[in-house]
């Protein structure tokens, strides 16, 4: 009998510890649901500890959830490469002189034609930046991750998209917000891996729609337009006309980071402060356009606030 009773008890034990890690793995999202849209859950896959001068050049920006990202229109799961070894510059082709508080609106309408109309899943840029400097997170999966978008066929694979929101053909003045505020975040993506802006770069095409038979590996800027990989209009020749400004650009301020992190090293961390030393911070919020006022009150009118 009291050997009966111990195999019970045994037994009873083992299938408790499977159904604990069932339903583990359940709660960790190992399972996939099948079908319709995917859940908004912010990073999927952990962030390795940045280097020191990568982590003083991270921008803010409008997160996903403050953009207004509908988790309804979300049928794609994220994807990542080993790394982001380029960054590819782009225009979203849509009307200039708008206002930037409605930015996000414009961000929202390609969202939806990105993930429905085209059938990507979700945004197929990275980032997405307006003629104010506000910078918006794109493709889900984590800003500081290699997030393998849909920006560049044949070369999404270890490239991070960066679009202008506008459209910058030859002569198109691109607003100086918008330069430095592209400058920082090709310095910060870089910068994660080590890679300077101003060197090439191994890519490996995966689709031979791009300009490069699948498979093909090429060489090629770290800060390239998307017509260097496909054939395209896109980023506009003002903006490929800013492709050497960038690189140099980007290059100081990582030179910049570089020597803060030497300097907040060798100080003790009660001393050490972020954001001096030459490298600018990131915004508090984004910039306000001249004039723009509050309705209600008369004041100055804040955009959606970044985190």
């Amino acid at each position: 009998m009291i050997t009966k009773l111990r195999s019970a008890l045994v037994a009873a034990a083992a299938v408790l510890v499977a159904a604990a890690v069932v339903l583990g793995l359940a709660l960790s999202g190992a399972f996939d649901s099948g079908g319709g849209g995917h859940r908004e859950t912010g990073s999927e896959k952990a962030a390795s500890t940045p280097p020191p001068a990568a982590a003083a050049l991270r921008p803010r920006l409008v997160t996903r959830a403050r953009w207004g990202a509908d988790p309804h229109l979300l049928d794609q799961k994220p994807q990542y490469a080993d790394a982001v070894r380029a960054v590819v510059i782009h225009h979203t082709d849509t009307p200039n002189g708008y206002s930037c508080a409605d930015s996000a609106s414009f961000v929202r309408d390609i969202y939806r034609a990105h993930a429905t109309a085209r059938g990507w899943g979700d945004i197929g840029y990275n980032f997405l930046v307006d003629r104010c400097g506000t910078i918006f997170e794109g493709r889900l999966g984590g800003v500081d991750r290699p997030v393998v978008g849909a920006h560049t066929v044949g070369l999404n694979k270890g490239t991070t998209g960066i679009a202008a929101i506008g459209t910058y053909t030859a002569g198109t003045p691109v607003p100086a917000p918008m330069r430095r505020s592209i400058e920082r975040i090709i310095a910060w993506k870089l910068g994660l891996t080590e890679i300077s802006p101003s060197a090439r770069t191994q890519l490996v095409s995966t689709n031979s729609d791009s300009r490069f038979p699948k498979d093909t590996s090429v060489n090629l800027p770290t800060v390239l337009g998307h017509i260097e990989a496909y054939e395209t209009d896109c980023p506009g020749q003002a903006l490929m006309d800013l492709l050497p400004e960038f690189r140099r650009a980007a290059a100081e301020l990582q030179g910049k980071a570089k020597l803060l992190a030497a300097r907040r090293a060798s100080r003790s961390p009660a001393t050490a402060d972020r954001g001096q030393d030459g490298v600018p911070g990131p915004p508090m919020e984004p910039r306000r356009e001249p004039g723009a006022t509050n309705r209600r009150s008369g004041a100055r009118r804040r955009k959606i606030p970044p985190r």
